[in-house]
């Protein structure tokens, strides 16, 4: 079992003997204790018989193992007043509990007994994924959600990390508990976990109850990750609905490519407040939106950019107009006061983040997944200081010269083409 001090103050590093890593920051005046276990296995590691998987195991984790009912793992979190949740995401899940300082053993001890002794019975089972399905039913019912889900499978298209976590209606009722036994000795590896706690913690008890806890999970290999690639294409769905719901995609960047914080400024210049240019442009001058936003989503290789906005069918040529104009234009025209605003804006939403202490075990499970180290928050301020005006142009450019992902639902016959919107944001924007 290895052991290390990290630049910043507070953190501390340790393995336990099969890789697992293990992170503590004592927080000085906390009184609680955040505990959470990250996997780097999401819906992306799913092969295609398994699409939904992840999710289904994150809902399953709750429902009874070896040592304790789904009853008792409730009651021993909530008798001493926590709280336990889990959540799957296209890279990651994560397991999490909040306690009082004390009660930190416990929730490690509930959270590895949780994963390496479920049962996953058949009858519990059988339940959850009638659960999922409503779930899947509740999402097909919202145009936001639908349009979302088809927006990511077409800029992936065919590829794993395009599919919607939830899964399909027959692949979900297709899972057993022997498939997900085979999913999480395949996908549930030592190399990939963390676990990390955050309050009133003190690191050799962290890792000695890691230990305890899931220190027996044998040491292997993780499979390969196939890469991921953006492809671009459409999906248009035409259903009587008062609104017209639109994305408008474009390839974006991997949150280790050097033009991240660059490509970052880029969308909230373009799209990411009140103050923003589309913002302006499409709501307080035009009126044809209520709101509208523009988004990067990084992943570990690759990264997705967005524009989404809802209008009426009078309104959605004229709005896809003037989002594809005022994109080339921002990508000529940002002036320094709107990359300043970006910077502060970003640096308040990452520093904010790490206030409590939920977000600062996220953020270090997270960076050792990623980077095999904690980043100083003084690092990340430095690299968001440094982005020059330059450098976002020249990001916004080179998104908007790639291949263009449309997904549309509701009253859509107006909608320009997809190589008609492509062609938008190539033309020179100068008289």
């Amino acid at each position: 079992m290895s052991g290390a001090v990290t630049s910043e103050p507070g953190i501390r590093v340790s393995h336990l003997d099969n890789g697992i890593a293990v992170v503590s920051e004592a927080l000085p005046g906390v009184k609680t204790a955040s505990v959470g276990v990250w996997v780097a296995a999401g819906s992306r590691h799913e092969h295609d018989d398994e699409h939904g998987l992840s999710h289904l195991i994150e809902h399953m984790a709750f429902k009874g193992t070896t040592r304790r009912s789904a009853r008792r793992i409730a009651e021993d979190i909530e008798n001493v007043g926590g709280e336990i949740n889990a959540a799957t995401s296209t890279e990651f899940t994560s397991y999490t509990a909040r306690v009082l300082g004390e009660d930190t053993g416990l929730a490690i001890d509930v959270l590895g007994d949780i994963l390496t002794g479920s049962l996953f019975d058949k009858v519990e089972l059988a339940r959850e994924v009638n659960v999922i399905l409503q779930e899947y039913a509740s999402v097909e019912d919202s145009p936001d959600d639908v349009v979302m889900d088809a927006f990511m499978e077409h800029a992936f298209a065919g590829q794993a990390i395009g599919r919607p976590i939830l899964g399909r209606p027959e692949t979900i009722r297709s899972f057993d508990a022997a498939k997900i036994q085979r999913f999480m000795e395949r996908e549930y590896t030592p190399a990939r976990m963390v676990v990390a706690a955050a309050g009133a913690v003190e690191h050799e008890a962290v890792v000695a109850s890691a230990a305890a806890a899931l220190g027996g999970i044998p040491a292997r290999d993780a499979p390969t990750l196939g890469p991921a690639s953006y492809t671009g294409g459409e999906k248009r769905l035409r259903r009587k609905l008062e609104q017209a719901n639109l994305v408008i995609g474009l390839p974006g960047v991997s949150f280790r490519d050097p033009a991240y914080f660059a490509l970052h400024m880029f969308a909230q210049a373009l799209g990411g407040g009140l103050t923003s240019r589309l913002w302006y442009e499409v709501r307080e001058t035009r009126g044809l939106a209520y709101a509208i936003d523009a988004f990067h989503w990084p992943f570990t290789d690759s990264g997705l950019f967005g524009i989404g906005a809802g209008t009426s069918r009078e309104d959605l040529a004229e709005l896809v107009d003037v989002v594809t104009a005022t994109a080339r234009a921002t990508t000529e025209g940002l002036e320094a006061d709107e990359l300043a605003r970006g910077k502060a804006q970003l640096k308040v939403s990452l520093l904010a983040a790490l206030e409590s202490p939920a977000g600062r075990i996220e953020r270090a499970a997270r960076q050792l997944l990623a980077w095999g180290r904690i980043i100083p928050a003084e690092e990340t301020v430095a690299h968001v200081d440094a982005v020059t005006l330059d450098q976002v142009r020249e990001a916004g450019r080179r998104t908007l010269a790639g291949p263009v992902t449309v997904a549309a639902i509701g009253p859509i016959r107006t909608l320009q083409s997809t190589a008609r919107i492509g062609a938008g944001f190539q033309a020179d924007p100068r008289p």
